[in-house]
């Protein structure tokens, strides 16, 4: 990946509604070469896929739950049945297994506190294996950004 690659990846970060023509610009190309190279970066995988940002609070997703999950027994069994149970729950957004005090990292986003209630309570607190969950709500955000940053 060059320095050209990087900048056509930023570009796509920025705004991946943007015509080949319009990056090629930005970038110092032509169109034919930049149109080649970002399908070999979408060949590659680099670029996973393309999606749409969303406003959560206009969606009605006004709270964000940060969530420290601990599990009964470091067993591959239970870390099994854990992971595939948080892919089939959509409040979760992201789930990272973490070293530390904790086993587990979930970013869970709901409407509201009732709502977040409800779903410890009839979901999370029901997956087989799970000693203990640690809540924390954000208050406001500092920085939330999606980019890599992928200057020299």
């Amino acid at each position: 990946m060059d320095d050209i690659d990087r900048r056509i990846l930023m570009q796509l970060q920025e705004n991946s509604k943007q015509n080949t023509k319009e990056i090629a610009s930005k970038v110092g190309l032509s169109v034919t070469p930049t149109y080649e190279r970002i399908k070999k970066l979408e060949q590659q995988e680099v670029v996973k896929s393309y999606v749409a940002l969303l406003d959560r609070t206009k969606i009605g997703k006004t709270l964000i739950a940060f969530c420290q999950v601990t599990l009964l027994k470091h067993q591959k069994a239970l870390a099994d049945n854990f992971n595939n149970s948080m892919l089939l729950l959509p409040e979760i957004m992201e789930c990272h297994r973490v070293s530390g005090n904790y086993d587990y990292l979930l970013k869970v986003v709901v409407g509201d506190i009732t709502e977040f209630h409800e779903f410890i309570n009839e979901k999370l607190s029901t997956v087989e294996g799970i000693s203990t969950i640690h809540s924390s709500f954000l208050l406001n955000s500092v920085k939330d950004n999606t980019a890599y940053n992928l200057q020299l």
